[in-house]
C-alpha cells in the first residue's frame, strides 16, 4: 500500500518538513543523534541533518527511501536510512537524543503502544521526544490522515502512553495545512514534546533521603 501510496514523481507530502518540527528549532543542537521513525519520502530527516544532527531514519516502504535518499543527496546532507518494519525495530535502549514520530497514525492501538514504548525506551537520558499528529477533529476534515477515531491522538492517550516523561508542551489546535498534495487544508492537529529524565536527576531520585 504505501509502495504505491509514494509511486508518484512529486512527494506527496512536500519536501518541507511540517510546521511542527520547524518550530522545534531552538531545542535542536548540532551534533546530537536523532531518530525519525516510519518518515516516508525523508522531509524530516533530511531537515534534522541539514541543522547538523546525526540523524537516522527508517519506513517499511523501498520506493519512499529511494525518494529519500535522492532529497538527501539534493540537499547536500547524509542521513542513516533502513528499511524495516516497525514491528521488528530494534529500538536500541538510551541510544537518541532526539526522537521524531510525525503522522504515524497508522498502527492499531496494540502496535501503537508497542512504538510508545519503543520511542521511550531508545531515548538517551535527557532526551526529546517529538511527536505531531491528528486528533478525532480531523475525522471533519478531508486534508489528510486516517478515517478511524481510534488511530487518532487525544491528549489523554498521549499523556498516559508518555507518563513516564516531562512533558514540555502538549496542545492540540486547528490551523490549515500546505505539505504536498498529501496534506491541504484545514485539520486538528497535537503537539507533545516531552523529556527524558537526566541521568543526574535519576540518580539523585534514587539516593536514600535522611
Amino acid at each position: 500500500m504505501w509502495d504505491q501510496r509514494f509511486d508518484q514523481e512529486d512527494y506527496l507530502y512536500g519536501t518541507e518538513p511540517s510546521q511542527f518540527l520547524a518550530a522545534q528549532a531552538q531545542r535542536l543542537h548540532p551534533g546530537q543523534r536523532a531518530l525519525v521513525v516510519a518518515d516516508g519520502e525523508g522531509r524530516h530527516a533530511v531537515h534534522l541533518a541539514t541543522l547538523g544532527l546525526e540523524v537516522t531514519a527508517m519506513d517499511s516502504s523501498g520506493v519512499a527511501l529511494a525518494k529519500a535518499r535522492k532529497l538527501a543527496a539534493a540537499r547536500g546532507v547524509a542521513v542513516d536510512f533502513h528499511q524495516a518494519d516497525l514491528h521488528d525495530w530494534p529500538w536500541t535502549p538510551a541510544h537518541y537524543e532526539v526522537v521524531v514520530a510525525i503522522f504515524i497514525q497508522f498502527a492499531d492501538p496494540e502496535l501503537r503502544a508497542a512504538i510508545f514504548a519503543g520511542m521511550q525506551r531508545t531515548l538517551a537520558p535527557g532526551g526529546l521526544l517529538l511527536l505531531h499528529g491528528f486528533t478525532p477533529a480531523q475525522l471533519a476534515f478531508r486534508s489528510g490522515g486516517p478515517p478511524c477515531a481510534e488511530l487518532l491522538y487525544t491528549p489523554e492517550l498521549l499523556r498516559d502512553a508518555f507518563a513516564g516523561l516531562e512533558i514540555l508542551r502538549l496542545e492540540e489546535y486547528q490551523t490549515e495545512l500546505r505539505e504536498g498534495t498529501g496534506h491541504v487544508g484545514q485539520a486538528a492537529l497535537i503537539d507533545l514534546v516531552a523529556r527524558q529524565a537526566r541521568a543526574d536527576a535519576t540518580s539523585a531520585s534514587d539516593k536514600p533521603s535522611n
